[in-house]
């Protein structure tokens, strides 16, 4: 019946109608800079593409100790999930239905995107969402960009402002699953003339919703800046240290599991499982964790050559050292360069051990952008070159009962490989305003990519005996035009359409898991957007039309490579299709609503799966035809209700998501079900003497306590007997959330 009446009452989320928070600042020249630092890669006003914006004031409120992806819920099409259950740790987002590997992310217009597997792992460099003063979701192509390829979002980052005053804040969350994160933050405000510095330390602890899903996770932000009339010179350095125990195989469901854990325990984890004792009790692995330290940092220069240029540019360099730690049962030992050996007066081939494994990997370039703003003009020349290296290599630490005098070496490398990657681009993109009504907007990129890959991959070959080699060297050469118009009716009405080509490279595991004989391609994404806006003081609305039409979009068919892993194919066509529509009311002087709702449509054209066949020892291929395409819901929805009274401010935020398939069988046994969660923040503010402020708040979260998955796959899927007896077996994971938990906070500011 909720769901019934959220959709009834069209619950939208808007953040394009959501309040832009600017730091109320005095009108000195270093925050007129820091204003104009990133605007090569952001949309503005008048571009005729799809986006929304968060301010600080947005992302503060919401900021509990969760990790970025959970804070984008407030705009459209945004899907999180949590490996923990929690919002901490592990975590991931889908924008439209496109998963995060194919989305842009950039810090300042720096990428922030893994070079090999294009994901940003957040995790890496937790509570950042503390040092954001605002970022931009762009959905579809949109504008381009530096790093990875934009192909169904890009999201810019921009990192906060240095005040022009002293301050200092101290902000404490303490909550469900011993939760608990501290912040300090403290700035020295404009030393003389030129100068400013300030920093943030952050501490984030949890238990996690799912058993054993601990995360101790530490963080830093510092930042300083020298400043004159048109100049800005600005060092930041920021990273983070992470241990976060394994939760990301998910909860055992499915008709060809032995015990359905989703039903019977929906924390339960398989993670760490080392056997049982002998009264049968599971035993678990202590240090089945990730450990991962990254450093960041960038040097900027702008520079104001005229009222109508400024020059920037962006140094650039991430350090990134890290590994996981996993305890594996009957391994072969010959699959890990060990040899057989005698115990007890037997010959030993399998045996337990713990494996360990790492990377290595650096990352650096400069980035820069040109740009003129000029009566009718509005134009930015930009790029950048970035290189990558990455050393990833794998040891065994422990091995069970191992003889002492066998040929063992705890520090024996058993894979190694080397990845290089250079990535270039540069574009130009124009605003022109031909009169009060029309803008026309234009954008050309050019982007170059060299991805080397040499050594041994961490997966055995039998056939070969000896670690599967590695040995790929491709260059892409991709262009990618965009083009648009914008026309203004009258005062309260836009219009825009767009069209956009973007490109992207296959990542790590293209390669490494698919089949060496047969590179993948490059996927090809033609996107077109179709917009209209009305805003005025009383109502503001929008509706967006989306096509993307794919070439070679690279996903599972289930079909295995050369030693039996999943490999992902190019699939020739498919699309996403839907209607995004945005609205925000300010129902009273202290009540605001605001609200989205995106229905979707997202097909693969001919379809063919591969499902092993117990029976003929084979792979079965099944042609299905149009099918949807996995973890693309053709319904999401969101709800903010918000109130501003005197000293006190609430919150109700509503996300609804629709069915979502986790192959691309259409398959109804293979699929999450549509769930709908509510989030209640309340929040008082003190004004005390002596202190800036000092805000008292709670965060409950998942209000009506609802039982969801947000995330899931297959595991292994077969067919078993024959004739009348043959039956398709299903062994799924799942990522379940959370029911009720509270977060409470506290917040002082100097």
């Amino acid at each position: 019946m909720k769901k019934v009446l959220f959709i009834g009452l069209t619950c939208f989320l808007s953040t394009n109608m959501l309040t832009f928070s600017q730091e109320k600042t005095d009108s000195l020249k270093s925050v007129d800079l820091q204003e104009v630092q990133v605007i090569a890669t952001r949309a503005k006003e008048k571009t005729p593409l799809t986006y929304s914006d968060l301010g600080k004031q947005d992302i503060e409120r919401v900021n509990y100790g969760q990790d970025i992806p959970f804070l984008l819920t407030l705009t459209p099409s945004v899907i999180a999930t949590s490996d923990a259950g929690n919002g901490i740790g592990y975590t991931g987002f889908r924008v439209r239905g496109t998963d995060a590997n194919r989305i842009n992310i950039t810090a300042n217009g720096v990428p922030m995107n893994d070079s090999e597997s294009q994901s940003v792992f957040w995790v890496n460099i937790p509570d950042f969402a503390s040092s954001v003063q605002d970022l931009q979701v762009q959905r579809g192509v949109g504008t381009s960009t530096n790093g990875a390829g934009a192909f169904g979002a890009s999201i810019n980052l921009k990192t906060v402002h240095i005040p022009t005053l002293p301050y200092a804040e101290f902000d404490g969350t303490y909550g469900a699953f011993n939760t608990s994160k501290t912040a300090l933050k403290v700035g020295t405000g404009k030393i003389g003339e030129h100068w400013a510095f300030d920093a943030r330390l952050s501490n984030i602890h949890s238990g996690g919703y799912i058993d054993r899903a601990s995360t101790d996770l530490k963080s830093y932000f510092a930042q300083s800046s020298y400043h004159n009339t048109n100049t800005l010179l600005k060092f930041i350095i920021f990273g983070g240290k992470e241990k976060t125990y394994h939760a990301w195989d998910g909860i055992p469901g499915g008709n060809g599991e032995e015990i359905d854990y989703l039903s019977a325990d929906r924390t339960y984890n398989p993670c760490g499982f080392m056997g049982v004792d002998a009264q049968g009790k599971p035993l678990y692995y202590d240090n089945q964790t990730d450990n991962y330290t990254q450093t960041n940092y960038q040097w900027s220069f702008l520079q104001i050559l005229s009222s109508a240029l400024k020059l920037n540019v962006n140094l650039h360099y991430t350090k990134g050292d890290g590994y996981y730690e996993e305890y594996k049962t009957e391994r072969k030992l010959v699959e890990y360069g060990l040899k057989p050996f005698t115990y007890d007066g037997k010959e030993v081939t399998k045996s337990d051990l713990v494996r360990q494994k790492h990377l290595d990997n650096h990352f650096g370039g400069m980035i820069f952008s040109l740009d003129y703003i000029q009566n009718k003009w509005d134009i930015s020349l930009g790029g950048g070159g970035n290189y990558y290296d990455g050393n990833h290599f794998g040891k065994v630490i422990w091995t069970k009962n191992y003889a002492e005098d066998a040929d063992f070496y705890p520090e024996h490398n058993y894979y190694r490989s080397e990845a290089d990657k250079t990535d270039i681009n540069i574009f130009l993109k124009a605003n022109y305003q031909l009169n009060d009504r029309w803008n026309l907007f234009a954008d050309m990129q050019y982007r170059y990519i060299k991805y080397k890959i040499n050594g041994q991959n961490d997966e055995y070959d039998g056939d070969t005996g000896a670690m599967q080699v590695l040995d790929f060297n491709n260059t892409f050469h991709f262009f990618n035009p965009k083009a648009g118009i914008f026309y203004r009716i009258n005062s309260d009405n836009d219009l825009y359409a767009s069209l956009a080509t973007g490109h992207r490279e296959p990542n790590r595991n293209n390669y490494t898991e698919g089949k060496l004989a047969t590179l993948p391609k490059a996927e090809t994404l033609y996107d077109y957007e179709l917009g209209y806006k009305y805003h005025n003081r009383a109502f503001s609305a929008g509706v967006n039309l989306y096509y993307m039409k794919y070439k070679d979009q690279l996903i599972l068919t289930g079909e295995v490579n050369d030693i039996g892993e999943m490999l992902t194919s190019n699939i020739p066509d498919s699309y996403r299709a839907g209607i995004e529509v945005t609205a925000g009311i300010p129902i009273t002087s202290w009540l605001q609503w605001n609200g989205n709702l995106t229905l979707s449509n997202s097909k693969i054209k001919k379809y063919t799966e591969y499902i092993d066949d117990w029976e003929s020892g084979r792979q079965a291929a099944n042609y299905l035809g149009t099918t949807s395409i996995s973890y693309s819901p053709d319904v999401t929805a969101g709800s903010l209700f918000s109130v501003n009274f005197h000293d006190c401010s609430a919150g109700l935020q509503s996300l609804y998501v629709g069915k979502q398939y986790i192959d691309n069988s259409e398959s109804n046994e293979r699929k999450l079900d549509p769930y709908f969660v509510n989030n209640l923040r309340l929040a008082y503010t003190f004004k005390l003497k002596g202190i800036k402020s000092l805000t008292v708040s709670a965060l409950i979260n998942n209000l009506f306590n609802e039982k969801y998955e947000s995330n899931g796959y297959v595991w292994y899927s077969w067919y078993e007997g024959s004739g009348n007896e043959r039956a398709r077996k299903n062994q799924l994971r799942y990522f379940a959330q959370a029911g009720t938990h509270v977060m409470a906070n506290v917040s002082l500011k100097f």
